[in-house]
C-alpha cells in the first residue's frame, strides 16, 4: 500500500472495492465509499428510471406547478387543479397538450398522455366532464405536429368560450 496515496489506501482498506488506479477517477463506473458514481453528462440515463405518471409529474412538472398542482400566480404558472374546465370548451382539449410546458417537458408522447391523465384524474377530478376520454400517445403525437404559436391568445379565446358556457376560468395564471 506504500505506492497508493493515503486516501486511496484508506478507501481500499475500508471498502475493499477500489483498485489503486480507480481511487483518483471522478466519472464513470468509479466505486466510492457511498456507491457507484454516475457519468456527468446531459444525456446520461437515469440510474433509477421512473415508471409512474405521478413520479414523472414530480420530476418534470412539480418544479413549476407545485406538488399539489396549485401553480404560482406571481410566476404566472397555471393552477392544474381546474384543468378539466378546458375539456368542457371547444379547443380546450387540444390546448392542454399543446402548451409549451407540455411539449417541452422532455417527456415522450406516451408519458405526456400518462401524466396528463394522472393530473386530470387526481388533481382535477372535480372539473372533468362526464364524457371525458383519456389522452393517448397518438393524440399527443398529432398535437406535436401542430404547436401553439400564441399561447396567451389561444387561452383568451378559450376563457371567453368558457365564460359563454357559464364556466369560471381564470384569464391568465
Amino acid at each position: 500500500m506504500a505506492h497508493m496515496g493515503v486516501t486511496a489506501a484508506w478507501m481500499s482498506a475500508c471498502t475493499g472495492l477500489l483498485a489503486p488506479t480507480q481511487a483518483h477517477e471522478v466519472h464513470g463506473q468509479t466505486l466510492t465509499t457511498l456507491g457507484r458514481q454516475v457519468v456527468l453528462r446531459a444525456d446520461a440515463p437515469s440510474v433509477s428510471p421512473t415508471h409512474s405518471a405521478r413520479a414523472l409529474y414530480v420530476l418534470h412538472c412539480a418544479g413549476c406547478h407545485s406538488l399539489d398542482g396549485s401553480g404560482s400566480v406571481s410566476a404566472r404558472v397555471p393552477d392544474m387543479r381546474q384543468l378539466g374546465l378546458f375539456l368542457q370548451v371547444p379547443g380546450g382539449r387540444e390546448f392542454l397538450i399543446q402548451v409549451p410546458g407540455v411539449m417541452g417537458s422532455g417527456l415522450n408522447d406516451e408519458q405526456v398522455a400518462q401524466v396528463t391523465n394522472w393530473v386530470l384524474s387526481s388533481m382535477a377530478s372535480a372539473s372533468i366532464p362526464a364524457q371525458h376520454r383519456e389522452f393517448d400517445a397518438a393524440e399527443v403525437s398529432r398535437a406535436r405536429r401542430d404547436p401553439l404559436v400564441d399561447v396567451a391568445g389561444q387561452r383568451a379565446v378559450l376563457v371567453q368560450r368558457a365564460q359563454q358556457l357559464g364556466l369560471k376560468m381564470a384569464q391568465s395564471p
